[in-house]
Protein backbone atom coordinates (compact mmCIF):
# COMPACT_ATOMS: atom_id res chain seq x y z
CA UNK A 1 0.00 0.00 0.00
CA UNK A 2 1.62 3.44 -0.86
CA UNK A 3 -0.26 5.27 1.51
CA UNK A 4 -1.80 4.75 4.99
CA UNK A 5 -5.43 4.48 4.58
CA UNK A 6 -8.25 5.12 7.04
CA UNK A 7 -9.13 1.64 8.78
CA UNK A 8 -12.90 2.92 8.11
CA UNK A 9 -12.28 3.57 4.78
CA UNK A 10 -10.16 -0.06 3.92
CA UNK A 11 -13.22 -1.44 5.29
CA UNK A 12 -15.86 -0.37 3.45
CA UNK A 13 -17.55 -1.91 0.03
CA UNK A 14 -17.54 0.19 -2.89
CA UNK A 15 -20.62 1.06 -4.38
CA UNK A 16 -21.76 -0.81 -7.27
CA UNK A 17 -23.74 1.11 -10.10
CA UNK A 18 -26.58 -1.17 -11.59
CA UNK A 19 -25.86 -3.26 -14.96
CA UNK A 20 -26.67 -2.19 -18.03
CA UNK A 21 -29.52 -3.54 -19.21
CA UNK A 22 -28.94 -6.85 -21.73
CA UNK A 23 -30.18 -6.22 -25.57
CA UNK A 24 -33.86 -5.66 -25.71
CA UNK A 25 -34.08 -6.07 -22.20
CA UNK A 26 -35.25 -3.93 -19.45
CA UNK A 27 -32.71 -2.06 -16.44
CA UNK A 28 -34.92 -1.91 -13.76
CA UNK A 29 -32.00 -1.85 -11.42
CA UNK A 30 -31.31 2.12 -10.60
CA UNK A 31 -35.32 3.42 -9.99
CA UNK A 32 -34.66 5.63 -12.72
CA UNK A 33 -37.73 7.61 -14.94
CA UNK A 34 -38.41 5.68 -18.08
CA UNK A 35 -39.64 8.86 -19.60
CA UNK A 36 -36.87 11.04 -21.35
CA UNK A 37 -36.34 15.15 -20.64
CA UNK A 38 -39.18 17.21 -21.24
CA UNK A 39 -38.46 19.57 -24.48
CA UNK A 40 -38.57 22.56 -22.29
CA UNK A 41 -36.15 21.09 -19.86
CA UNK A 42 -33.70 19.56 -22.69
CA UNK A 43 -33.83 23.37 -24.18
CA UNK A 44 -32.63 24.89 -20.73
CA UNK A 45 -29.91 22.41 -20.79
CA UNK A 46 -28.97 23.35 -24.35
CA UNK A 47 -28.66 26.77 -23.22
CA UNK A 48 -27.06 26.63 -20.90
CA UNK A 49 -24.68 24.35 -21.96
CA UNK A 50 -23.03 27.54 -23.81
CA UNK A 51 -21.94 28.65 -20.80
CA UNK A 52 -19.89 25.82 -19.47
CA UNK A 53 -16.86 27.50 -19.61
CA UNK A 54 -17.91 29.58 -16.54
CA UNK A 55 -18.21 28.35 -13.17
CA UNK A 56 -21.84 28.05 -11.64
CA UNK A 57 -23.23 29.89 -8.98
CA UNK A 58 -22.25 29.12 -5.71
CA UNK A 59 -24.89 27.48 -4.11
CA UNK A 60 -27.51 27.74 -6.98
CA UNK A 61 -28.87 30.75 -5.58
CA UNK A 62 -31.73 31.01 -8.23
CA UNK A 63 -32.64 27.18 -7.66
CA UNK A 64 -32.45 27.75 -3.71
CA UNK A 65 -34.70 31.05 -4.23
CA UNK A 66 -37.35 28.45 -6.25
CA UNK A 67 -37.31 26.23 -4.11
CA UNK A 68 -38.32 28.44 -1.33
CA UNK A 69 -40.97 29.85 -3.45
CA UNK A 70 -42.84 26.41 -4.14
CA UNK A 71 -41.91 25.36 -0.58
CA UNK A 72 -43.32 28.39 1.48
CA UNK A 73 -39.63 29.06 3.23
CA UNK A 74 -37.37 31.32 3.19
CA UNK A 75 -34.31 30.93 0.96
CA UNK A 76 -32.00 30.03 4.27
CA UNK A 77 -33.91 27.02 4.82
CA UNK A 78 -32.95 25.23 1.23
CA UNK A 79 -29.39 23.84 0.40
CA UNK A 80 -29.18 22.77 -3.14
CA UNK A 81 -26.41 19.46 -3.70
CA UNK A 82 -25.15 17.34 -6.38
CA UNK A 83 -27.85 14.55 -5.78
CA UNK A 84 -29.30 14.01 -2.46
CA UNK A 85 -26.88 11.58 -1.52
CA UNK A 86 -24.22 14.71 -0.96
CA UNK A 87 -26.84 16.66 0.96
CA UNK A 88 -26.89 13.21 3.44
CA UNK A 89 -23.66 13.42 3.44
CA UNK A 90 -22.76 16.87 4.17
CA UNK A 91 -25.31 16.68 7.20
CA UNK A 92 -23.56 13.74 8.42
CA UNK A 93 -19.89 15.28 8.52
CA UNK A 94 -21.43 18.74 10.40
CA UNK A 95 -23.04 16.43 13.26
CA UNK A 96 -21.05 12.97 13.37
CA UNK A 97 -17.73 11.71 14.06
CA UNK A 98 -15.48 9.19 15.67
CA UNK A 99 -17.21 8.17 18.53
CA UNK A 100 -20.66 9.02 17.21
CA UNK A 101 -23.39 6.97 16.57
CA UNK A 102 -26.42 7.60 13.64
CA UNK A 103 -29.07 5.03 13.75
CA UNK A 104 -31.69 4.11 10.88
CA UNK A 105 -33.67 1.15 10.12
CA UNK A 106 -32.45 -1.49 8.11
CA UNK A 107 -32.75 -2.78 5.20
CA UNK A 108 -33.10 0.87 3.83
CA UNK A 109 -30.89 3.26 1.61
CA UNK A 110 -27.77 1.37 0.89
CA UNK A 111 -26.00 4.53 1.23
CA UNK A 112 -26.74 5.38 4.48
CA UNK A 113 -24.09 2.86 6.28
CA UNK A 114 -21.20 3.90 3.96
CA UNK A 115 -21.67 7.62 4.64
CA UNK A 116 -21.56 6.83 8.19
CA UNK A 117 -18.52 4.87 7.98
CA UNK A 118 -17.02 7.90 5.36
CA UNK A 119 -17.38 10.23 8.89
CA UNK A 120 -15.99 7.78 10.95
CA UNK A 121 -18.98 7.32 13.29
CA UNK A 122 -20.90 3.67 13.84
CA UNK A 123 -23.71 3.16 12.20
CA UNK A 124 -26.80 1.48 14.42
CA UNK A 125 -28.95 -0.60 12.17
CA UNK A 126 -32.07 -1.29 13.64
CA UNK A 127 -34.17 -4.31 11.68
CA UNK A 128 -37.26 -3.70 10.11
CA UNK A 129 -40.58 -5.34 11.47
CA UNK A 130 -42.30 -8.21 9.34
CA UNK A 131 -44.10 -5.88 7.01
CA UNK A 132 -40.90 -4.57 5.71
CA UNK A 133 -41.87 -1.20 7.59
CA UNK A 134 -39.50 1.05 10.19
CA UNK A 135 -39.46 -0.30 13.68
CA UNK A 136 -39.60 3.36 14.55
CA UNK A 137 -40.30 1.99 18.50
CA UNK A 138 -36.79 0.17 18.30
CA UNK A 139 -35.27 2.95 16.84
CA UNK A 140 -36.06 5.28 19.26
CA UNK A 141 -34.78 3.22 21.95
CA UNK A 142 -32.03 2.93 20.01
CA UNK A 143 -30.88 6.54 20.73
CA UNK A 144 -27.89 6.93 23.54
CA UNK A 145 -26.12 9.56 24.37
CA UNK A 146 -23.92 8.90 21.83
CA UNK A 147 -26.63 9.18 19.23
CA UNK A 148 -25.78 12.69 16.77
CA UNK A 149 -28.33 11.59 13.85
CA UNK A 150 -31.23 9.10 12.70
CA UNK A 151 -32.62 8.37 9.26
CA UNK A 152 -36.24 8.03 8.66
CA UNK A 153 -36.88 6.64 4.50
CA UNK A 154 -40.36 7.28 3.49
CA UNK A 155 -41.07 5.58 1.29
CA UNK A 156 -38.16 3.60 2.56
CA UNK A 157 -35.90 2.26 -0.34
CA UNK A 158 -35.49 -0.25 -1.31
CA UNK A 159 -38.37 -1.88 0.28
CA UNK A 160 -41.23 0.60 -0.20
CA UNK A 161 -43.10 1.61 2.95
CA UNK A 162 -43.87 4.79 4.29
CA UNK A 163 -44.43 6.03 7.64
CA UNK A 164 -47.32 7.09 8.86
CA UNK A 165 -47.81 10.68 10.12
CA UNK A 166 -49.48 8.55 13.48
CA UNK A 167 -46.24 6.84 13.87
CA UNK A 168 -44.05 9.76 12.75
CA UNK A 169 -45.78 11.85 15.55
CA UNK A 170 -44.89 9.29 18.41
CA UNK A 171 -41.53 8.41 17.30
CA UNK A 172 -40.37 12.43 17.29
CA UNK A 173 -42.39 12.23 20.05
CA UNK A 174 -39.17 10.58 22.06
CA UNK A 175 -36.46 11.77 20.37
CA UNK A 176 -34.00 14.29 22.04
CA UNK A 177 -34.12 17.81 20.10
CA UNK A 178 -30.55 18.08 19.51
CA UNK A 179 -30.24 14.63 17.38
CA UNK A 180 -30.61 15.20 13.94
CA UNK A 181 -33.45 13.52 12.30
CA UNK A 182 -33.12 13.31 8.66
CA UNK A 183 -36.50 12.53 6.59
CA UNK A 184 -35.15 11.20 3.16
CA UNK A 185 -37.97 11.64 1.02
CA UNK A 186 -36.65 10.75 -2.30
CA UNK A 187 -39.43 9.30 -3.73
CA UNK A 188 -42.63 11.30 -1.74
CA UNK A 189 -44.07 12.35 -5.30
CA UNK A 190 -44.99 8.61 -5.95
CA UNK A 191 -46.95 8.29 -2.83
CA UNK A 192 -50.59 8.24 -3.75
CA UNK A 193 -51.70 7.74 0.45
CA UNK A 194 -51.93 9.71 3.29
CA UNK A 195 -48.11 9.98 4.98
CA UNK A 196 -45.94 11.85 7.08
CA UNK A 197 -45.99 15.50 6.22
CA UNK A 198 -42.42 16.25 5.44
CA UNK A 199 -42.72 20.10 5.72
CA UNK A 200 -44.89 20.37 8.61
CA UNK A 201 -42.45 18.29 10.23
CA UNK A 202 -39.63 20.31 9.95
CA UNK A 203 -41.55 23.47 10.70
CA UNK A 204 -42.49 22.17 14.02
CA UNK A 205 -38.94 20.58 14.87
CA UNK A 206 -35.81 22.29 14.71
CA UNK A 207 -33.47 18.93 14.51
CA UNK A 208 -35.85 17.54 11.85
CA UNK A 209 -33.98 18.08 8.01
CA UNK A 210 -35.89 16.75 4.89
CA UNK A 211 -34.49 15.37 1.81
CA UNK A 212 -35.33 15.57 -1.57
CA UNK A 213 -34.50 15.08 -4.88
CA UNK A 214 -34.70 15.34 -8.63
CA UNK A 215 -33.32 12.38 -9.81
CA UNK A 216 -36.50 10.06 -9.48
CA UNK A 217 -40.11 12.03 -9.95
CA UNK A 218 -38.41 14.94 -11.99
CA UNK A 219 -36.01 12.48 -14.24
CA UNK A 220 -33.01 14.60 -13.98
CA UNK A 221 -30.90 11.37 -12.42
CA UNK A 222 -28.10 12.01 -14.83
CA UNK A 223 -27.74 15.66 -13.89
CA UNK A 224 -27.17 14.88 -9.86
CA UNK A 225 -29.07 17.52 -8.45
CA UNK A 226 -31.39 17.82 -4.80
CA UNK A 227 -32.26 19.62 -1.59
CA UNK A 228 -32.44 19.67 1.69
CA UNK A 229 -34.43 21.88 4.06
CA UNK A 230 -33.82 22.40 7.50
CA UNK A 231 -32.94 25.26 10.33
CA UNK A 232 -30.93 27.76 8.76
CA UNK A 233 -28.01 26.85 11.54
CA UNK A 234 -28.03 22.83 10.67
CA UNK A 235 -28.21 23.95 6.62
CA UNK A 236 -25.31 26.68 6.81
CA UNK A 237 -23.34 24.42 8.73
CA UNK A 238 -23.86 21.27 5.94
CA UNK A 239 -22.79 23.96 3.18
CA UNK A 240 -19.70 24.52 5.21
CA UNK A 241 -18.83 20.51 4.93
CA UNK A 242 -19.90 20.10 0.93
CA UNK A 243 -17.76 20.36 -1.95
CA UNK A 244 -17.77 24.51 -3.17
CA UNK A 245 -19.24 25.20 -7.07
CA UNK A 246 -20.34 21.21 -6.75
CA UNK A 247 -23.98 22.31 -8.58
CA UNK A 248 -23.48 22.85 -11.75
CA UNK A 249 -25.06 25.02 -14.13
CA UNK A 250 -26.91 22.51 -16.44
CA UNK A 251 -28.46 20.88 -13.28
CA UNK A 252 -29.35 24.15 -12.18
CA UNK A 253 -31.22 25.06 -15.10
CA UNK A 254 -32.76 21.93 -15.76
CA UNK A 255 -34.26 21.56 -12.04
CA UNK A 256 -35.86 25.22 -13.02
CA UNK A 257 -36.96 24.33 -15.80
CA UNK A 258 -38.19 21.39 -14.27
CA UNK A 259 -40.04 23.42 -11.60
CA UNK A 260 -41.53 25.24 -14.32
CA UNK A 261 -43.45 22.32 -15.99
CA UNK A 262 -44.30 20.46 -12.59
CA UNK A 263 -47.89 19.81 -13.90
CA UNK A 264 -46.73 17.66 -17.12
CA UNK A 265 -44.06 16.15 -14.75
CA UNK A 266 -46.30 14.90 -12.55
CA UNK A 267 -48.89 13.87 -14.32
CA UNK A 268 -46.36 11.13 -15.73
CA UNK A 269 -45.58 10.36 -12.25
CA UNK A 270 -49.13 9.72 -11.23
CA UNK A 271 -48.89 7.37 -14.30
CA UNK A 272 -46.34 5.40 -12.95
CA UNK A 273 -47.68 5.09 -9.52
CA UNK A 274 -50.74 3.68 -11.18
CA UNK A 275 -48.93 1.27 -13.20
CA UNK A 276 -46.81 0.39 -10.05
CA UNK A 277 -50.20 -0.08 -8.07
CA UNK A 278 -51.55 -2.31 -11.05
CA UNK A 279 -48.26 -4.61 -10.89
CA UNK A 280 -48.33 -5.10 -7.22
CA UNK A 281 -52.29 -5.58 -7.86
CA UNK A 282 -51.13 -8.63 -10.39
CA UNK A 283 -48.48 -9.82 -8.00
CA UNK A 284 -51.42 -10.24 -5.27
CA UNK A 285 -53.37 -11.90 -7.43
CA UNK A 286 -50.67 -14.30 -8.80
CA UNK A 287 -50.43 -15.50 -4.72
CA UNK A 288 -46.77 -13.59 -4.59
CA UNK A 289 -47.72 -10.33 -2.94
CA UNK A 290 -44.91 -7.90 -2.09
CA UNK A 291 -44.82 -5.55 0.75
CA UNK A 292 -46.61 -2.23 0.23
CA UNK A 293 -44.89 -0.10 -2.24
CA UNK A 294 -45.22 3.18 -2.14
CA UNK A 295 -42.26 4.57 -4.63
CA UNK A 296 -41.16 3.42 -8.03
CA UNK A 297 -40.35 0.03 -7.13
CA UNK A 298 -41.49 -3.22 -5.50
CA UNK A 299 -39.27 -5.41 -2.78
CA UNK A 300 -39.07 -9.12 -3.32
CA UNK A 301 -37.70 -10.94 -0.41
CA UNK A 302 -34.68 -13.51 -0.81
CA UNK A 303 -31.65 -15.55 1.12
CA UNK A 304 -28.58 -14.59 0.21
CA UNK A 305 -27.90 -18.42 -0.88
CA UNK A 306 -30.10 -17.51 -3.92
CA UNK A 307 -28.40 -15.17 -5.24
CA UNK A 308 -27.46 -16.81 -8.19
CA UNK A 309 -30.18 -18.39 -8.84
CA UNK A 310 -32.06 -15.04 -9.12
CA UNK A 311 -29.69 -14.00 -11.54
CA UNK A 312 -30.84 -16.59 -13.69
CA UNK A 313 -34.22 -16.38 -12.98
CA UNK A 314 -34.06 -12.21 -14.13
CA UNK A 315 -31.93 -13.22 -16.94
CA UNK A 316 -34.29 -15.58 -18.08
CA UNK A 317 -37.13 -12.86 -18.61
CA UNK A 318 -34.37 -10.30 -19.38
CA UNK A 319 -34.43 -8.36 -16.60
CA UNK A 320 -31.92 -6.43 -14.55
CA UNK A 321 -33.09 -5.51 -11.52
CA UNK A 322 -30.92 -4.58 -8.10
CA UNK A 323 -30.21 -7.46 -6.36
CA UNK A 324 -29.03 -7.50 -2.00
CA UNK A 325 -28.56 -10.03 0.17
CA UNK A 326 -31.65 -10.26 1.78
CA UNK A 327 -33.93 -9.54 -1.65
CA UNK A 328 -34.35 -7.77 -4.73
CA UNK A 329 -35.79 -4.61 -5.52
CA UNK A 330 -37.70 -3.76 -8.75
CA UNK A 331 -38.06 -0.75 -10.65
CA UNK A 332 -41.49 -0.37 -11.83
CA UNK A 333 -41.05 1.37 -15.48
CA UNK A 334 -41.91 0.24 -18.92
CA UNK A 335 -45.02 -1.41 -18.67
CA UNK A 336 -43.78 -3.87 -21.57
CA UNK A 337 -41.53 -5.76 -18.66
CA UNK A 338 -44.19 -6.42 -16.20
CA UNK A 339 -44.90 -9.95 -17.61
CA UNK A 340 -41.71 -10.48 -17.23
CA UNK A 341 -41.57 -9.16 -13.26
CA UNK A 342 -44.77 -11.29 -12.54
CA UNK A 343 -43.25 -14.63 -13.74
CA UNK A 344 -39.48 -13.67 -12.07
CA UNK A 345 -41.23 -12.62 -8.53
CA UNK A 346 -43.33 -15.85 -8.58
CA UNK A 347 -39.94 -18.13 -9.93
CA UNK A 348 -38.18 -16.30 -7.08
CA UNK A 349 -40.69 -16.67 -4.20
CA UNK A 350 -40.96 -20.56 -5.23
CA UNK A 351 -37.10 -21.03 -4.10
CA UNK A 352 -37.96 -20.26 -0.65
Amino acid sequence: MPARLRDAIAAIPAYKQGRPAPEGGFKLSSNENPFPPLPSVVDAIVEQAATVNRYPAAGAPTLVAALAAKHGVDPERVMVSDGSVSGIMQLVSAVAGPGDEIVFAWRSFEAYPLLVQVSGATPIMVPLTPAAEHDLDAMAAAITERTRAVFVCSPNNPTGPIVTQEAWDAFIAKVPSDVLVMLDEAYIEFVQVPTVDGLAAQAAHDNVVILRTFSKAYGLAGLRVGYAIGDPSIIGAATIAGIPLSVTGLATAAALASIDAEGELLARVEELAADRDALQQRLADAGVPVPAAHGNFVWVAARPDQAAQITEILDDVRIVARQFPDGVRITVAEREAHDGIVDAVRRIRALA
